[in-house]
């Protein structure tokens, strides 16, 4: 077993109003129906998981102009007990910025410890933090100017991965964070160059297949023991026993259907501590 689990504090915000009436990513299509009540369920399950696993998730209120909010990562992301705020590429989701910025605001964090960002980035949607950098991808939502204003906010050494294949718009549909600085990832979601650089910084990471990655495998979460991850991603399981990882497949199939999963639903809190 390992010995680096330790409790999480999580951001969920649950899909009272989640529907697919626009299309902003490959996998949202208009034409198939959500099914609410089922949505809502595979929600609480992965919230009351976290919570039986030793996690806190606070709950932001969901609003109803605003069907994506369920996906709670892209809202900011949080280092050290500071938060860079996201500014969404897509005029649908431009709102849920400043609803998250409140949010943080009105529940103790100071207001010099809140920045609003002056370029694009999608939270950790496209920010993944490791030990010893900060991961960012770039491609087809977050702007590369918005990395160096990562690197100068939070004084982290930031790592500019770039993205290829539009089913994996975000660096969290290719890449999860497992412990300190060991991740999986799928590599034909990045560029050649990238490919390299994730080899050479990671070079024992999990590489996934691409059925695994098709599943939205990688959209996971680890608290350095439990991975939670698509149910789905059957080929991930074994690696992770391996590794010493304890996977715990959930089932989110019905808020794929707007392009997300388990990490899409989860903001870490990152306490200074």
């Amino acid at each position: 077993m390992r010995s680096s689990f330790s409790p999480r504090r999580y951001l969920m915000c649950p899909p009272t109003h989640f529907k697919v009436t626009y299309s902003i990513n490959p996998w949202m299509d208009p034409t198939k129906p959500v099914d609410l009540a089922l949505a809502l369920a595979q929600w609480e399950d992965l919230r009351d998981r976290y919570r039986t696993l030793g996690h806190t998730v606070e709950v932001l209120e969901p609003r109803p102009d605003l069907p994506d909010m369920v996906f709670a990562a892209n809202g900011a992301t949080v280092v050290d007990g500071r938060v860079l705020g996201a500014r969404f590429a897509h005029p649908e989701r431009t709102g849920e910025a400043a609803v998250h910025r409140e949010w943080f605001r009105s529940h103790g964090w100071d207001e010099a410890e809140v920045r609003e960002p002056v370029h694009i980035n999608e939270g950790e949607g496209d920010f993944a933090v490791t030990a010893s950098w900060l991961l960012a991808g770039r491609g087809f939502r977050s702007s590369p100017l918005s990395h160096p204003e990562a690197q100068e906010f939070f004084g982290r050494p930031v790592i500019g991965l770039d993205l290829i294949d539009p089913r994996y718009y975000h660096l969290d549909t290719a890449l999860c964070v497992l412990a300190d600085d060991e991740v999986m990832y799928y590599p034909d979601a990045f560029s050649p160059g990238s490919r390299a650089v994730l080899a050479r910084l990671f070079p024992d990471a999990i590489v996934a297949e691409a059925a695994d990655a098709a599943a939205f495998g990688l959209n996971a979460v680890s608290d350095g023991h439990h991975v939670l991850l698509p149910q789905a991603a059957l080929g991930l399981f074994d690696p992770l026993r391996e590794r010493g990882y304890e996977p715990v497949g959930m089932d989110l199939s019905e808020l794929l259907k707007g392009g997300g999963s388990v990490k899409c639903c989860t903001m870490e809190l990152r306490s200074a501590d």
